[in-house]
């Protein structure tokens, strides 16, 4: 018995030390799935690049694994949506904008906890506009990435053809008129500049008791390319639900609305719905292409050859005008989230991190395109972004950079109850304006805010 008990013990330490001398398993990998398809990257030639930045970030280390999910844009909203109700919620979304982020309202994970615990760096980055992306009662929802800012776009040749000096190139600066006076540039100073710059076919400008609306032939401002709620952020930041829920019409949106209604009907200098369609505004980018509007409210990504076309004039960038004092330049703009749903998420802001920082965000920069949120990075991208399409030409890049610190919270796409209805009725409301010059716009602006109301009641 005591032979076996001490063969036994030489059996067990053998084991032991085996055991000890044997290679360590490898620890499996925590998993971060990547999902793309509610905004850019889920078209063919993005794929590529996309897999390679995850394939560089799993050579980077050990211990994560990323997963690239790349879902069609048309079906994305539906699968998310599917994978969220199952509990199979991915762990980064992206990149997103603010319409999809908040398809999904609630679903997003405070990231403040993470950037404190991490100590993540937010220095390079408007403070601005780390603050748009704070959501009340949600919290810090994405850190900034790819940001496209709004300013003025001017043609410099009608300017020129009439005379008058260009829109200032930097915010606080006056507007300069022709005479060398000095003016603020509010809604006030652009609107008479712009019935300057919209002529009928004899000549006349908007301005002149000879000028004939039902023969115009140019026109001088549009907020081009944009909906009600866009254009009532021209006058302010503001949001169609109350606090509590309910439908509001903010006081600074409905005096844009009326503003750019009275622009249509009685100053003429905003193309109304019957001239949206007419010949001489028809360009590959739209209106402002066409060579025959004087200025637009528009975004970074129309700056473009692909989306301001190859025009035949000069152009370039201004300042926003103000209203009340206040600039409002509203953003667009894209980032990644992580869902509440996310089984790992301090694994996934470690991908997160590594997906903003300065070289891959380059790279991913390059896929899905859009102006770089990070301060350092912006440099050298304008230069690259001139020298790429608009060679040879000097365009006042810097008033891009000073429009981001106006970016409106909340964001003029942020979330609406019944988010489709909605949209319907409200386009339905401006259709209507629009195309109706003796409608009448307080009564109908009204109506508007009671159908609203109705909506909201039947969502809750």
């Amino acid at each position: 018995m005591r032979k076996f008990t001490v063969l036994l013990s030489l059996l067990i330490a053998l084991s032991m030390l085996l055991a000890a001398c044997a290679p360590a398993q490898p620890a499996e990998k925590v998993q971060v799935r990547w999902f793309v398809g509610l905004g850019a990257g889920s078209d063919e030639p993005t794929f590529a690049a996309q897999q390679a930045v995850v394939d560089e970030f799993n050579a980077s280390q050990d211990k994560i694994e990323l997963v690239l999910e790349i879902v069609d844009n048309d079906v994305a909203y539906d699968t998310l949506a599917t994978q969220i109700a199952a509990g199979n919620a991915p762990d980064i979304v992206g990149p997103v904008g603010i319409r999809g982020r908040d398809s999904f309202k609630g679903a997003w994970l405070d990231l403040q906890p993470y950037i404190e615990k991490n100590n993540y760096d937010l220095s390079d980055y408007d403070p601005a506009l780390v603050k748009f992306y704070q959501v009340k009662e949600e919290g810090q929802l994405g850190i900034p990435f790819a940001i496209f800012p709004s300013f003025i776009i001017y043609n410099q040749d009608l300017f020129d053809e009439a005379g008058l000096p260009y829109p200032p190139t930097e915010y606080g600066q006056p507007y300069v008129d022709e005479n060398g006076v000095e003016k603020e540039w509010n809604m006030d100073t652009l609107r008479e500049v712009a019935m300057k710059l919209t002529v009928d076919a004899n000549g006349n400008d908007a301005t002149s008791e000879e000028f004939d609306n039902t023969q115009i032939v140019q026109f001088g401002f549009m907020n081009q390319w944009t909906d009600p709620r866009g254009i009532g952020t021209f006058f302010g930041s503001g949001s169609l639900v109350d606090d509590n829920g309910n439908a509001q019409i903010p006081a600074n949106w409905e005096t844009a609305w009326e503003w750019t209604y009275k622009g249509w009907w009685q100053d003429y200098f905003i193309p109304n719905g019957p001239y949206g369609g007419a010949d001489f505004l028809q360009g590959a980018g739209g209106p402002f292409s066409s060579g025959n509007l004087a200025m637009i409210h528009m975004h970074m990504w129309y700056v473009a050859p692909w989306a301001l076309g190859d025009v035949g004039f000069d152009w370039n960038l201004a300042a926003t005008p103000s209203y009340n004092g206040v600039v409002t330049s509203k953003m667009h703009a894209d980032t990644f989230g992580i869902l509440k749903g996310s089984k790992n998420p301090d694994a996934a802001f470690e991908v997160l991190t590594y997906m903003l920082s300065p070289e891959t965000s380059a790279k991913l920069l390059n896929v899905y395109g859009g102006m770089p949120a990070r301060l350092s990075m912006q440099g050298d991208y304008f230069a690259t972004y001139s020298e790429t399409n608009f060679p040879g030409k000097s365009i006042n890049w810097d008033v891009v950079v000073a429009s981001m610190a106006y970016a409106d919270n909340p964001n003029h796409e942020s979330f609406m109850p019944s988010f489709q209805e909605t949209t319907d009725r409200y386009n339905e409301y401006w259709n209507l304006l629009a195309n109706t010059p003796d409608a009448d716009f307080e009564a109908e602006t009204a109506k508007l805010l009671a159908d609203l109301q109705s909506i909201f009641e039947a969502n809750k």
